[in-house]
């Protein structure tokens, strides 16, 4: 059975954990692109991501978009929102249907 993982700073994540979610709370870029390499190994079918993290994770997140699973998704942070997450679904849409479709270049 395929499992969903959160990854990020331990103040952004660990309200998943009241959801059944597995929480996985990490302190620097290198600490969080072992784990979500540890992660994407395993039976996880899903890892969201702080929007965070993931800026610091590039070259991790590109070897996970080459693969079907684990979809990585992005979230916001306590942080705030830095748009990578929509930025990144945009990019998934124009790659599929060969336009953008979400905001019509804007």
């Amino acid at each position: 059975m395929y499992k969903i993982a959160v990854l990020g700073d331990r103040d952004s994540i660990y309200g998943f954990a009241a959801l059944g979610l597995e929480v996985f709370p990490v302190s620097s870029g290198d600490e969080g692109a072992k784990a979500l390499r540890r992660l994407s190994e395993q039976d996880y079918a899903v890892i969201y991501i702080t929007e965070a993290l993931a800026q610091e994770l590039g070259p991790e997140l590109e070897r996970c978009r080459d693969s079907l699973l684990p979809a990585v998704i992005p979230i916001p942070g306590v942080h705030g929102n830095t748009c990578l997450g929509i930025n990144m679904v945009k990019h998934s849409v124009e790659q599929a249907v060969g336009s953008d479709i979400i905001f019509n270049g804007n």
